[in-house]
């Protein structure tokens, strides 16, 4: 692996996002998600699941009386709340806010214990049990967010209380865990410390805080294994035959001889982030192999068209190659949120377009279905089918819901969302030498520092309703390249400098322009961006016969305030001639699809008949609309479907 492919993103600081689809969503973060979800984790939003979050660490604290409530992951919530305030500062200083976060912060200290140990599950509950289950009760997990909050929020405000807190927290962890005689040989039940630790290395320089997530990487499935013993002396035994066996916490066999996704999708996709951040502060070869085999059998046999994985209740995991059910699918926030998380980390080991264009789909996509369009409500899981009635009566979709809930008693999705949304400009750009990659398209100016000096950069485009992207270089060093990702949807683009045509290298998805920049050089990219019709690899048995409607990275469904009811009757032509119109006052401002398409019925049906042989099948016209994805359940309970029947 050569340093040199290593690339670098372009620090939020450092992007001004503006009039934008991602503006709209950063504006929809500090306006509403932000302060919502701070009132949720004080337990003031009126007939939501409490929280207990911040109760809990008052308790800690020694500032109010009580019992632990909630999960013994609950203190994680408050910890991407705080990683989301962070996010936010950068780009929309708000003093009040800080001080709130501040003070939040100021109990975390309060609760913290003496030796550096900070977790109010067991603060509360009995310290002489804690390290005892490290497989399943999340102390690990929680120190990890919370480091990762302390991070973003040192970077943005400067303030050190809340990494010195974490770093004391490390430490005490260091001090429990390790290789060394005496130390208790274990790693994270449910993974995120370990990239948590790599973001600290890369502020503190601290080699130790780099060796502790090198030791959890490699320490993960070896035999004989930690969780099994452990659960042994717990009296909780790991059950090969159970869905929580030793696959599911990815630890039947060391990483590197892993050789796909397996186990719980939000713990997965958090390992394989933390992977791919220890391949490249290590270099090592083949945790970066390993890491591909993984992206490969993720995003080739177990992702949905939403960038949505993870397609079992059981366990919330993955199932297997291929199988990707619509209606049962559980697609959980936080699983896709992991995926965008590892996408990234990808892009940094080297700059591919396949990498780029899965972050672009998870973002449009399987993300942000997971809130309300004004950020008040989630969703847990993400199906691609619904029907209400089915999930109000039929047990096995009894984790699907038809319409997005104020708050959950296990709420971590809500504020990953937050933390996701609020540093969305941190993903745009990545640089590396001489060289600034664009990965993803929206309204922005840039600023960047290359090895021969600042690039300041602006953008405009209406973006993703519109391929239409105007790149001005305000500002460059000599012989500059500058790489624009040629989206993997996109089958027709023209690159223009100037106004004549540009020349450049398409190498891995993205179109290198290497040239003498002149200040108020304009770059002007346009993907040509038609309605395409998708089919599914016919592995894929949910998807057998059926088709899906896509138009830039934006994947679009049908919902029954527009079709009305009985989508699963709809047939659509694959040559189906199809409008789009600008709705701006339509879901917060769409592009809507339009098409003349078919219902399935059966001549002279008697509904007091359940089977006939006396019946012959016949398609009526039907005209049909199709919204995009992320915006459906915003307009009431309603049938939704992603995948129609192909009419051939």
């Amino acid at each position: 692996m050569e340093k040199k492919q290593f690339t670098v993103p372009v620090p939020v600081k450092n992007v001004q996002v503006h009039d934008s689809f991602f503006s709209d969503l950063m504006k929809v973060t500090i306006e509403k998600l932000i302060p919502y979800q701070w009132q949720a984790l004080n337990d003031k939003i009126p007939d939501a699941a409490p929280s207990y979050c911040m109760r809990n660490f008052k308790i800690a604290a020694g500032m109010e009386t009580g019992e632990h409530g909630g999960c013994v992951f609950q203190d994680s919530d408050l910890a991407k709340w705080i990683e989301a305030v962070a996010y936010s500062l950068i780009w929309h200083p708000d003093p009040e806010l800080e001080q709130t976060a501040d003070e939040a912060i100021d109990i975390v200290e309060r609760a913290q214990l003496p030796d550096g140990y900070l977790d109010t599950y067991y603060i509360l509950t009995g310290i002489e049990n804690r390290w005892t289950n490290t497989k399943d009760n999340h102390e690990m997990y929680c120190a990890g967010h919370m480091l990762e909050a302390a991070v973003a929020y040192y970077l943005a405000t400067g303030k050190r209380k809340l990494l010195d807190i974490m770093i004391r927290c490390v430490e005490h962890i260091r001090s429990v865990i390790g290789p060394e005689e005496g130390k208790k040989h274990t790693y994270p039940g449910h993974e995120v410390l370990e990239m948590a630790l790599c973001k600290l290395y890369e502020v503190t320089g601290d080699e130790r805080h780099l060796d502790l997530a090198r030791y959890f990487i490699d320490e993960r499935g070896k035999a004989p294994s930690y969780f099994v013993a452990e659960g042994d002396r717990n009296d909780r035994p790991v059950r090969p035959e159970s869905p929580f066996n030793l696959r599911y916490y990815q630890a039947d066999r060391p990483v590197r001889e892993q050789e796909g996704a397996e186990g719980h999708a939000v713990r997965a996709g958090y390992l394989y982030s933390g992977m791919a951040d220890v391949a490249r502060l290590t270099q090592d070869d083949a945790l970066f192999e390993a890491c591909q085999r993984i992206w490969q059998d993720i995003t080739r046999r177990q992702m949905y068209i939403t960038g949505a994985i993870g397609q079992s209740a059981a366990g919330e995991s993955f199932s297997f190659d291929y199988d990707l059910p619509n209606a049962l699918v559980y697609g959980e926030t936080c699983a896709a949120i992991s995926l965008a998380f590892f996408a990234q980390r990808m892009l940094r080991l080297a700059p591919r377009g396949e990498y780029a264009d899965v972050l672009e789909r998870v973002l449009y996509n399987g993300t942000i279905s997971g809130m309300s369009l004004d950020g008040t409500k989630f969703f847990y899981v993400n199906p691609l089918e619904v029907d209400p009635a089915r999930c109000a009566h039929n047990h096995q979709f009894r984790h699907v819901k038809p319409e997005r809930q104020k708050w959950f008693g296990c709420a971590c999705c809500p504020p990953n969302l937050g933390r996701l949304m609020a540093s969305l400009p941190g993903y745009l750009y990545h640089t590396n030498q001489n060289t600034v990659y664009v990965n993803l398209y929206t309204t922005n100016d840039m600023t960047a520092s290359l090895d021969a000096g600042e690039v300041t950069l602006s953008m405009q485009t209406q973006y993703p309703w519109d391929g239409a992207v105007r790149l001005t270089v305000h500002a460059a060093p000599e012989n500059m390249t500058l790489a624009l990702r040629k989206p993997g949807w996109c089958r027709s683009f023209t690159v223009r400098v100037n106004g004549a045509p540009a020349e450049y290298e398409l190498r891995d998805g993205f179109l290198y322009l290497t040239r003498a920049w002149a200040a108020e050089d304009c770059v002007e990219l346009d993907l040509a961006m038609p309605v395409m019709v998708v089919r599914a690899n016919p592995r894929v048995a949910e998807d057998i016969g059926k088709i899906a409607v896509q138009r830039g990275p934006v994947v679009y469904c049908l919902e029954e305030p527009d079709n009305g009811k009985n989508l699963q009757r709809v047939c659509l032509a694959a040559d189906a001639a199809f409008t789009t119109r600008w709705e701006p006052d339509t879901l917060g401002g769409i592009v809507s699809i339009e098409a003349d398409g078919s219902e399935w019925t059966l001549a002279g049906w008697n509904d007091d008949v359940l089977y006939s042989e006396d019946t012959v099948p016949s398609l009526t016209a039907r005209h049909l609309r199709f919204i995009p994805y992320y915006a459906w359940a915003n307009r009431g309970p309603a049938e939704m479907t992603v995948w129609v029947r192909e009419k051939l």
